[in-house]
C-alpha cells in the first residue's frame, strides 16, 4: 500500500505556499500570486522552483526553501488530515506494507515526520531519489524493486492527476484520495483521474479500510 503523501496524508498547503512564495520573490522581482503558483504545478520542489530560478541556482534556491519550510513549519503546518491515522493504523493491524512515494523531499519529510504521528514507513520514495518527478512512474517502480513486491501487488493512494498517471504507467492500481478536495472541486477532478484510471474513489480515509475488510 503505497501513499502520495502532500494532500494525500498531511496538510502542506499554506505551509509550502509560504515557503514558495518567499523563495520565489527575489527571482520573480515581486511576490507572486496564488493563481502564479497554481501555474507552477509544483508536485515536486525542485521541479517547481526550475521554472523561474535560473540553473546554476536551483540547488541554492531549493535550499533557502527547506530554510522557509523549517523555520515556518509550526506556525503552518496544518497536521494529518482526519481519519488518516487510524486508516494507517488499520492497515498496519492487518499486516499491510506501507509506503510513501512522494514529490517531497527528504529534507523536508525529515521537518514533518516527527510531527505528523504518521508512524514509520517500510520504503520512503522522495524528490531526491529519481530524476523524473511524476507523472513519470520512476518514483512507485523504485518503491516497488525496493520492497521487491510486483505492481499487480500493489495500490497507490494520491490526490492529483499526475499521481494517477504514474500508478497507470506503473502497472498499479490508482485510489483517488477525495478527502482533501474542495466539495466544489471533486466533479471535474473525477472526470480527469477516471480517463485514466481508478480503481478506487476514496471520500474518507475510512473507505480504504473498508474496502480491504471487503477483500
Amino acid at each position: 500500500m503505497l501513499f502520495d503523501l502532500d494532500g494525500t496524508l498531511v496538510n502542506t498547503w499554506a505551509l509550502y505556499l509560504e515557503s514558495y512564495l518567499r523563495t520565489l520573490e527575489p527571482y520573480a522581482g515581486r511576490r507572486l500570486s496564488l493563481d502564479e503558483f497554481r501555474m507552477l504545478h509544483p508536485s515536486s520542489e525542485v521541479r517547481a522552483l526550475q521554472s523561474l530560478v535560473p540553473a546554476d541556482e536551483v540547488v541554492a534556491a531549493h535550499a533557502t526553501l527547506l530554510e522557509h519550510y523549517r523555520a515556518l513549519h509550526d506556525e503552518l503546518f496544518a497536521g494529518v488530515y482526519p481519519g488518516v491515522l487510524a486508516m494507517l493504523d488499520a492497515l498496519r493491524a492487518r499486516g499491510l506494507t506501507l509506503g510513501v512515494v512522494t514529490g517531497k523531499s527528504r529534507g523536508a519529510w525529515a521537518v514533518t515526520h516527527p510531527a505528523s504521528g504518521l508512524g514509520d514507513f517500510a520504503v520512503f520514495v522522495g524528490d531526491d531519489d529519481v530524476a523524473e518527478a511524476k507523472p513519470s512512474p520512476d518514483g512507485l517502480r523504485l518503491a516497488l524493486r525496493r520492497l521487491d513486491v510486483s505492481a499487480d501487488e500493489a495500490l497507490y493512494v494520491g490526490d492529483s492527476l499526475p499521481d494517477a498517471t504514474a500508478a497507470r504507467d506503473a502497472g498499479v492500481r490508482f485510489a483517488a484520495a477525495l478527502w482533501a478536495k474542495r466539495p466544489s472541486d471533486v466533479p471535474e477532478f473525477l472526470r480527469r483521474v477516471r480517463e485514466v484510471g481508478a480503481w478506487l474513489e476514496l471520500a474518507e480515509p475510512r473507505r480504504l479500510v473498508e474496502v480491504r475488510e471487503m477483500h
